[in-house]
């Protein structure tokens, strides 16, 4: 159930378009296209975004991610399916989203993981993708937007 009407409020509008122009940043750097999908979904799951969780898999598959992998974000660590690189991502982001949980940080681990896959460019554009994501799922947590009616490419 919608509890606020966030993308027909004029403020909460003119702040999403720029979050919009913002993510464009992310969307045109090095970071491969199947990790920013991976790092959103994997946000928007420990997030309980379903709006999200409703876009980003859809988009990921209609891109070609398989479904296996899909299946698999929420249990990457005991998986086979995801590269190195794409595992030090989604440490990355669960660390980078569950800041408040008690959570010591980013660990030195997960951080030299980062710089033995990533170049300072993708490093920042995916920083810069999880904390975009954990904006996008605030907003739709918190207005009450659900998920399911998603059509690809609808945004």
């Amino acid at each position: 159930m919608t509890r606020f009407a966030l993308y027909q409020n004029e403020v909460a509008a003119k702040f999403t378009k720029r979050l919009v122009t913002a993510a464009r940043v992310v969307d045109e750097s090095a970071l491969p296209k199947a990790t920013q999908e991976l790092v959103k979904i994997r946000a928007s799951q420990i997030n309980s975004c379903g709006m999200c969780l409703d876009m980003h898999t859809k988009d990921a598959a209609l891109a070609g991610e398989t479904p296996v992998r899909l299946a698999m974000v929420a249990a990457w660590r005991e998986s086979s399916v995801f590269t190195d690189a794409e595992r030090a991502a989604l440490a990355l982001t669960e660390e980078g989203t569950r800041l408040a949980d008690a959570n010591p940080g980013i660990s030195e681990d997960t951080w030299a993981q980062v710089r033995k896959n990533y170049d300072d460019d993708q490093i920042g554009a995916l920083i810069s993708l999880i904390a975009t994501i954990n904006a996008w799922n605030r907003l739709n947590v918190i207005a009450g937007m659900t998920g399911g009616e998603y059509q690809p490419g609808q945004w």
